[in-house]
């Protein structure tokens, strides 16, 4: 594998940033290690409620983005991480949201099994990153490992209760203080080794996941420290490791959703690039097609003062319908930025003379990427429709945002037309249908002899 220069840079400087928060975590432990006197848990059962809803979601929407990349892509990795973060979910929901919102005191058989199932999480997925290879039939082995995982929890959960002496992780006896803190360093080890393992990974193969999931495992390095020198507390109770840990899900959160903005995208520019394929076979090869025909025909002895014109302008419509096709490419790929290419699309289109138009791009209106395939293909569609069907000298192009909303308008000076109308024409439809991919409205203005507004107003 090779990488980039700019690829090493932003690996160290990420590098650099992780090393200082974990200097920062670091120091903050040896205050509460050098001076014991300093509170380490508060009594407050309803922030502790809202603290471990945020963790279950939190864990709960990791372990659903790694069940479906396991169902896509098959990889055992991928069924870890899904597997533990839905053990993490359910141990939150289960033993202390649950009997926190039935407002029931919390038995000692729930502490011990949320330590078990935490310390067990950790493990699963501190083996993700070193996992490799892949399963088969995985909807069947995902739905499998999840049911078997439920089950296992439950279990757990009614053996504990069925031990009448067990003690409370609040108030350990000795010998119950030393299994707490046996099973707190446990999970900052394995935590540490998932830290080591993601950010390994990530240098690899720069997935923004694996990245977040480093970020977290090194946080939850941390949670499990403090845990292990204040291993005494009450489940509603609020304390240093609380907070580390809804950081460190916080994090999560965010990857998941930068994952699945990339997911989104992703499928934006697989179809991008089908459909300039598609126009690539109905146009520019259509084009060359003909060239290659009329040339044939000049070389058995056709009219030259007929087919060497022909042959001139088949070339020329080939040449600006490869340009279109690398302009479409390079704003769906995001190798050029949006305005570029949209700008160099319209000095294309506009090279003849035969349509003016203004561009104004507002730069407060940002677009997101999927928006912006949408919408350059939006303006290249109405553009397309003015000059070949509403016989327009010039056309105004303007993405801007007015009174809190984004709106993008292409307005030209042609013919017009009924706007009863409308929906028999290809060009509009595809215009309605790309607009709503996006979330967006379409709103027509024309007349005959009035010209035609298209106005888009954005999500």
């Amino acid at each position: 594998m090779i990488v980039r220069r700019d690829d090493r840079d932003a690996y160290q400087t990420w590098l650099s940033g992780e090393l200082l928060v974990a200097g920062l975590l670091g120091a903050s432990l040896a205050l509460f290690l050098a001076y014991p006197s300093l509170p380490t848990s508060y009594a407050l059962p309803h922030l502790r409620l809202v603290l471990a809803t945020v963790i279950a979601l939190g864990a709960g929407s990791v372990a659903v983005l790694a069940g479906a990349r396991f169902g896509a892509e098959g990889r055992r990795s991928g069924l870890l991480v899904a597997c533990g973060f839905f053990v993490v979910a359910l141990a939150n929901s289960a033993f202390v949201v649950a009997p926190a919102v039935a407002e029931a005191e919390t038995p000692a058989s729930a502490g011990w099994a949320a330590v078990v199932a935490g310390t067990f999480a950790a493990v699963c997925i501190a083996a993700a990153p070193f996992s490799h290879g892949r399963v088969a039939r995985r909807e069947r082995v995902l739905g499998g490992w999840i049911a078997f995982l439920g089950g296992a929890v439950g279990l757990l959960w009614l053996t504990l209760a069925g031990l009448d002496s067990l003690p409370s992780v609040a108030d350990p006896a000795p010998d119950a203080r030393a299994a707490l803190i046996a099973a707190y360093a446990a999970q900052a080890l394995a935590w540490l080794v998932a830290a080591v393992g993601f950010r390994l990974r990530f240098r690899r193969s720069g997935v923004d996941l694996d990245r977040s999931l480093a970020v977290a495992a090194s946080l939850l390095v941390f949670s499990s420290l403090h845990l292990v020198l204040h291993p005494a507390a009450d489940l509603d109770e609020v304390a240093q490791a609380d907070f580390l840990r809804v950081l460190a899900f916080v994090v999560l959160i965010r990857g998941v959703w930068r994952a699945i903005r990339a997911a989104e995208l992703g499928r934006a520019v697989a179809d991008e690039r089908a459909r300039v394929a598609r126009e690539i076979h109905d146009g520019l090869a259509q084009y060359l097609f003909s060239i290659s025909t009329q040339a044939a025909m000049l070389q058995s002895g056709g009219s030259p003062d007929t087919l060497v014109p022909q042959i001139r302008e088949a070339a020329a419509a080939a040449q600006r319908e490869a340009r279109f096709a690398i302009l479409a490419l390079s704003a769906a790929g995001g190798s050029t930025p949006f305005d570029t290419a949209l700008r160099r699309y319209v000095d294309v289109l506009t090279a003849d003379g035969a349509l003016d138009v203004e561009l104004e791009i507002d730069e407060s209106a940002h677009l997101e990427p999927d928006e912006q395939i949408e919408v350059f293909r939006i303006v290249q569609e109405a553009l397309a429709n003015a000059r070949k069907h509403a016989s327009a000298t010039r056309a105004d192009v303007r993405i801007a945002e007015r009174g809190g909303r984004r709106l993008v308008t292409i307005a030209d000076d042609g013919e017009g037309f009924d706007d009863a109308s409308a929906s028999t024409g290809q060009g509009l439809r595809n215009i309605r249908a790309r607009a709503a991919v996006i979330g967006g409205s379409f709103v027509l203005h024309t007349a005959p002899g009035a010209g035609t507004s298209v106005e888009i107003a954005l999500r």
